[in-house]
């Protein structure tokens, strides 16, 4: 993802978060698209660990060969974050980044449970709202990020607006 004007980046998120919404998600939706996550992870070369969670349930978890064991904790960091505020991480990065502070820096969240990096997108069914995250960790945040949108775009068949 390019640099961008951070007010033009957090309405892009925002719109990504409208766009890329289920009409309904099972197990089979999550198999297809942490398959397509590893997928593409593949294709470029790159390391990946992929965790799918719907109302505290872990759907789909795959970890790559060469991936650590952290990436598990970053995930559940990342995915608090998502629950805790609805929004992607990446947005809530932005968002934190907007006005000068990081993570730590907020009285409410503990940098040792949240994680303002990109990678985590919120599940959301449309009409019932966030019901669980779809993260991946293993890349810089923005691109962690790109990639979950990327896959979701090409599920969802959206095309505009993005």
């Amino acid at each position: 993802m390019k640099r961008e004007d951070p007010y033009l980046l957090l309405a892009m998120l925002v719109r990504q978060e409208q766009l890329l919404q289920f009409e309904f998600f099972n197990s089979d939706i999550a198999l297809e698209i942490g398959l397509r996550l590893v997928r593409a992870a593949r294709e470029a070369r790159q390391a990946i660990t992929v965790d799918i969670t719907r109302q505290g349930q872990r759907l789909f978890y795959h970890a790559m060969s060469g991936t650590p064991a952290d990436h598990a904790h970053w995930i559940w960091r990342k995915s608090n974050l998502v629950k805790r505020t609805g929004h992607s991480s990446l947005h809530a990065h932005t968002q934190v980044s907007l006005g000068g502070g990081t993570i730590p820096a907020i009285p409410t969240l503990d940098a040792r449970q949240f994680a303002a990096l990109g990678g985590a997108f919120p599940l959301t069914i449309r009409g019932s709202g966030v019901v669980g995250t779809i993260t991946v960790a293993g890349l810089p945040g923005a691109d962690d990020h790109a990639l979950v949108v990327r896959v979701l775009r090409d599920y969802l068949k959206v095309s505009e607006g993005l």
